[in-house]
């Protein structure tokens, strides 16, 4: 009799594990307590794989070998709980896909920027002639390409979530761009534990991978003090040469070592497609695992020069009256969100808001006194922004909906200013995710 597993979920992931299972010989079943996409529905109709909506029927899951349950399902959900107390193992998409590929892979987390430098590494792969594909949380389901592709290297983006259900799982090479708090709601509102979560990347790595990670980060600096690793260390960094391989900033140049190669990679930060300090960390991220994979300095040179970044990213939407508009919807915590403040180059209204994660707006005081002449918040609870920012900015404006934010914010702003959608917080109170905040932000801009 085949094995049975169990599926929670139908988004993307869910999907692409229960063709990749069905694929592999077992008894697939899918069940999703909210409706199922129609997309995915059609998917699963097509592939004859049994599934549920609206429910989780309890003798239909706890008889599974194994449940794969989507990153958005936390362990503390009742049917994880259950399924766990009967002793079944519970994974993530990708520890479940990893077991069916013998392709090589560069896995990138981090708590900001690793849409980014997935898609930049996935861009200088590309431009290389290598056979990859992308996936983790962008793309196409990794389960899905595995069943139905035949890449010899994946480049995955990893959130913590997908990081915390990967147990025999390895990267061959691991890049960790930086650690700040986020999501602590499902950590027990514990940094400690999501640093932990997020260094998951480097579990199972041998002597023969590489962990890429940024040397001016202070958690990771802090966690490495007192773990071992085995796998090649290769830091970044914008304050300090790095001595051996990695890659480092000085003077507004950017130099790129590996194998001691007599004449490392040499590039000005005005040459990188992508503006601002923290893509020169994703710039030198993806550039280190390019070498890694022996990619030319040439094609990486030219990757980073020809990039174009990802929507919903501090991406340019229009220029009205003289005023900027800026999508960075993407922005969906504080760290985020003062990246792109730092960012601003003009007197700027800020679009922010949304669903809060625990989040302490303190170290966004100093940018937001600089750059900042006014707030509108958009979302459903904005008493703890108003609190935070009351002493700091003179005008904050409390709105309902992408085009009444604005329409204010268009009113505010004057000549030479921008108006910056940078949230720093999740989306889900008045949205269906940040791309729906991005597009609606986009559409009202477009109709003013």
């Amino acid at each position: 009799m085949s094995k049975r597993i169990v599926i929670l979920g139908s988004g993307e992931s869910g999907v692409g594990s229960a063709i990749l299972a069905l694929a592999k010989g077992f008894d697939v079943f899918v069940s999703d307590r909210n409706t199922i996409q129609e997309k995915y529905k059609t998917q699963l109709v097509e592939h004859q794989i049994n599934f549920e909506e609206g429910t989780h029927t309890l003798e239909k899951i706890l008889n599974a070998h194994e449940i794969i349950k989507s990153p958005g399902i936390p362990d503390k959900a009742e049917i994880i709980v259950k399924a766990k107390e009967k002793n079944i193992s519970v994974i993530s998409e990708i520890e479940f896909a990893g077991r069916y590929t013998q392709a090589k892979k560069i896995c990138i987390t981090g708590s900001n920027g690793k849409t980014t430098t997935t898609l930049l590494t996935y861009h200088i792969l590309k431009k290389a002639g290598y056979n990859v594909g992308l996936a983790g949380n962008v793309g196409k389901s990794f389960a899905y390409q595995v069943a139905k592709e035949n890449f010899d290297y994946y480049v995955l983006e990893l959130s913590s979530f997908q990081l915390d259900g990967m147990y025999q799982f390895k990267a061959d090479v691991a890049v960790l761009l930086n650690i700040t708090p986020d999501h602590l709601d499902r950590y027990d509102y514990k940094f400690e534990n999501y640093v932990a979560s997020k260094f998951r990347i480097t579990q199972n790595l041998t002597s023969n991978d590489s962990f890429v990670y940024c040397a001016d980060d202070e958690a990771m600096q802090e966690y490495m003090k007192h773990h071992a690793f085995q796998a090649e260390l290769v830091p970044f960094s914008i304050k300090k040469k790095i001595d051996g391989n990695g890659a480092y900033l000085i003077n507004n140049e950017i130099t790129l070592n590996y194998n001691n190669n007599p004449k490392p990679l040499i590039m000005t930060i005005e040459q990188l497609a992508l503006a601002g300090k923290h893509n020169v960390y994703n710039s030198m991220a993806a550039s280190m695992a390019a070498r890694i994979v022996d990619i030319r300095k040439d094609i990486i040179r030219e990757s980073l020069e020809d990039f174009v970044n990802v929507e919903h990213r501090l991406e340019f939407v229009s220029s009205i009256n003289g005023v900027e508009f800026i999508n960075d919807s993407k922005a969906t915590n504080v760290n985020s969100a003062w990246y792109a403040l730092e960012s601003m180059q003009k007197p700027t209204v800020w679009i922010m808001g949304g669903q809060d994660k625990g989040n302490n707006y303190e170290e966004l005081i100093d940018l937001v006194k600089e750059k900042v002449k006014a707030i509108v918040c958009l979302g459903v609870n904005n008493k703890k922004i108003i609190k935070a920012f009351k002493g700091t900015v003179e005008t904050i404006i409390e709105t309902g909906s992408a085009a009444e934010a604005v329409a204010v914010a268009n009113k505010l702003a004057t000549k030479g200013d921008a108006v910056l959608l940078s949230p720093a917080c999740a989306s889900f109170d008045l949205f269906e995710n940040y791309e729906d905040r991005g597009q609606q932000f986009k559409a009202a801009v477009r109709s003013l």
